[in-house]
């Protein structure tokens, strides 16, 4: 009878042994084929180029191809739905955007950060204000003073989704000039790369994004950047001055993008992942590439992501409520 006892004292502590590493041999053998990121957001805009440049260090540290993959649509709603949705397994990640701390405001969808695992927020980027080459306003204030004086409907402007970051930039400008939130009328997009192509080729008057994301436009001489929304000017462009200094509206506002997985990663993926991708924000690949691009980099994790993103979250709640983009 003792003897039965022990063997099965030893049989249920190697389970339970095995058991405890079970998660550390999942973890050394993670990943074991390849990965999926969704952007959502088109190709060719700022979100797409970030995602782009983590993927590709990812990939060489965890010996996977890390495949980027557009998922645009309902303004930004399918591509965050789709990391959401998927398996929380570690194959299937994504680049979210701001826009995840504002679509439920808009009733668009009841998804919130909460429904993620945040890895870590890898940007940070003001909103700025940009024309065409051919329009005949060179400067900010002669361009907020005609849309004062001008009707509403007169001017029109793009750079993201109906509700997106860079609508609100817009429409919060638009209130702190004591006009309505929709005195120039929005055309939707689906990120500011086609906004800006709309823009040069005449359909519409203005794009809020961030300056970056317009740099070869800018350098090509088709579009002109007229301010930033931000306290300070753009490093990148030294002669471009703030909203507040050229009309003294003190109205900023800014985006961020981070990398989220599906809710739920077992934590020895989710730490594995964490670290692949803090070493992917630390290297001289992505540094450079976004110093270049002129993005701005911020690495947040932990709880210091995740307080990041719940303050976001209230702070755009009560922004879009004053310019009336809520329901």
């Amino acid at each position: 009878m003792e003897t039965m006892t022990y063997k099965k004292f030893m049989a249920a502590s190697a389970l339970v042994v095995a058991a405890g590493f079970g998660g550390a041999a999942y973890a050394a053998d993670y990943p074991e084929r390849p990965i999926q990121m969704i952007v959502p957001w088109g190709a060719g805009g700022g979100s797409d180029a970030v995602a782009r440049i983590i993927a590709s260090v990812l990939q060489e540290d965890l010996g996977q191809p890390v495949n980027v993959v557009n998922r645009t649509g309902g303004s930004g709603v399918v591509g965050h739905s789709a990391i959401s949705a998927a398996d929380p397994d570690g194959y299937t990640i994504g680049l979210a955007t701001v826009e995840i701390t504002m679509m439920h405001w808009q009733g668009l969808t009841d998804l919130s950060y909460k429904d993620y695992d945040i890895i870590g927020i890898v940007n940070q980027d003001a909103a700025g204000v940009m024309v065409s080459a051919d329009s005949k306003y060179k400067d900010i204030k002669s361009l907020n003073d005609a849309i004062k004086s001008q009707p509403a409907g007169t001017f029109s402007a793009s750079g993201t989704a109906q509700g997106g970051i860079w609508h609100v930039a817009e429409a919060g400008w638009m209130v702190a000039n004591d006009l309505d939130a929709g005195h120039v009328k929005w055309v939707p997009s689906e990120g500011s790369a086609s906004a800006i192509t709309e823009m040069v080729a005449g359909g519409i008057s203005i794009v809020t994004a961030s300056l970056p994301e317009g740099r070869s436009m800018i350098e090509a001489g088709r579009i002109i950047p007229l301010a930033t929304m931000s306290d300070e000017r753009h490093p990148l462009y030294p002669d471009v001055p703030t909203l507040k200094e050229a009309t003294g509206i003190d109205w900023t506002l800014g985006a961020w993008r981070g990398v989220f997985a599906p809710k739920g990663l077992p934590a020895d993926v989710r730490e594995k992942l964490s670290a692949a991708v803090e070493k992917a924000y630390e290297s001289p690949e992505y540094q450079d590439f976004m110093k270049g691009r002129g993005l701005g980099v911020v690495w947040r994790a932990g709880d210091d992501a995740t307080n990041f993103v719940a303050k976001s979250d209230v702070t755009f709640g009560e922004v879009m409520k004053a310019a009336g983009l809520t329901k």
